[in-house]
This record gives C-alpha cells, sequence and structure tokens, in this order.
C-alpha cells in the first residue's frame, strides 16, 4: 500500500512556488494550491475555466484555524461540527488572511476543518490554509473516483498526489451550511 508521506514533500514544493496539486480530500479529489496566494488561485479559476465571482473553499487543520482566518466566528459552530457525521463546509462572515479573490462579495469564506489524514498532515506541514475545489472544468460533473478526473485537469497542475487514486468508494461533496449573524444556520447543500 502507498504512504501519504511520500506526497507530502513533492506537495509543499509545488505550493509554496504557487502551484497547483490535485489531491484527495475528506470529499471528492480537489484542485488546491495556497489559500493566501492570489495568482494560485487564479491558476484555479482559470484551469477550472469558472467565473472568479464563483466562490471555493478553503481547508484547515483545527478549529483554531478557523480563529485565525475569520472575525470573529461564532463559537456555538464548533459544537455543531462535532454533531455532524459528514464533513460539512461552514460559510463564515468576515474573512481575514486569505486571499481577496477567495473572498465572496459579501466578505464571507467557506472553510472546512479536513479529518482526513494526508489533507490534515499536509495543511499542518504547510501552515496554511489549502484551496479545495472539485476536481473537474466548470459545469461538468463532480469525478466520484480519481480515474473518472479529467485529462486536462490532470495535465494541468504541477503535482498529482498518488496516494488514494485507487479508493473504490464513490466520494460526493462536502454538505455547506451558512451560520447567521442570529446563531441560526442555514442548509445550503445536504
Amino acid at each position: 500500500m502507498y504512504n501519504y508521506t511520500d506526497d507530502i514533500e513533492p506537495c509543499l514544493t509545488v505550493l509554496q512556488q504557487g502551484g497547483l496539486i490535485l489531491y484527495p480530500t475528506d470529499t471528492v479529489w480537489g484542485i488546491g494550491c495556497d489559500a493566501t496566494n492570489e495568482a494560485a488561485v487564479d491558476k484555479i479559476y482559470a484551469l477550472k475555466r469558472r467565473k472568479a465571482t464563483q466562490s471555493m473553499i478553503v481547508l484547515v487543520a483545527d478549529e483554531r484555524d478557523i480563529l485565525q482566518y475569520t472575525a470573529q466566528p461564532d463559537l456555538a459552530t464548533f459544537d455543531y461540527l462535532k454533531t455532524v457525521t459528514k464533513p460539512t463546509t461552514v460559510i463564515y462572515e468576515g474573512a481575514i488572511g486569505v486571499a481577496d479573490n477567495l473572498v465572496a462579495t459579501d466578505g464571507s469564506i467557506g472553510i472546512r476543518i479536513c479529518e482526513e489524514e494526508f489533507c490534515r498532515h499536509l495543511i499542518r506541514r504547510f501552515k496554511k490554509p489549502l484551496v479545495s475545489t472539485s476536481a473537474n472544468i466548470s459545469g461538468h460533473p463532480t469525478p466520484p473516483f480519481f480515474a473518472d478526473i479529467e485529462k486536462e485537469i490532470i495535465e494541468g497542475v504541477d503535482y498529482v498526489v498518488q496516494y488514494r487514486r485507487n479508493d473504490r468508494e464513490p466520494a460526493t461533496p462536502s454538505a455547506v451550511i451558512k451560520w447567521e449573524k442570529d446563531g441560526s444556520l442555514t442548509i445550503l447543500r445536504s
């Protein structure tokens, strides 16, 4: 079996140089980059042929990371996340410290605490959040397996992770919720 640690150093090199990686997450395979690097984020928009007005999400390793990249998040969000079984992306108000082209026009940002071992290790070693967007051309179906990822995507990134390429369980996108200012939540994708 392939050891994910073999992919960490090549990923770190590419991320530090502002490049793109194709990597497995706790949901679907993602195209990723340094979430604080605006030029790298632009490369993802171009590769996916996606409008820059369409938001992408950010992966972090721990709750404390959310405190670093959002202004005054409601701490009840963390209690809620402990009750869910599906990976859940939360739309937070007041994004800070990430590339401007990741922030929605209302100032919000979608962030998910990633529980997948490879991603957590990579994020902790990189010491910055990662962009994560599905590995498909905008408007095309999200591939449930690595083998379904379009050649254009694979060839358009700087490094393709070896780990988990042969997964047999179909992957699905995360749930998405928005935590409202009044403490309520709105389910955007279940």
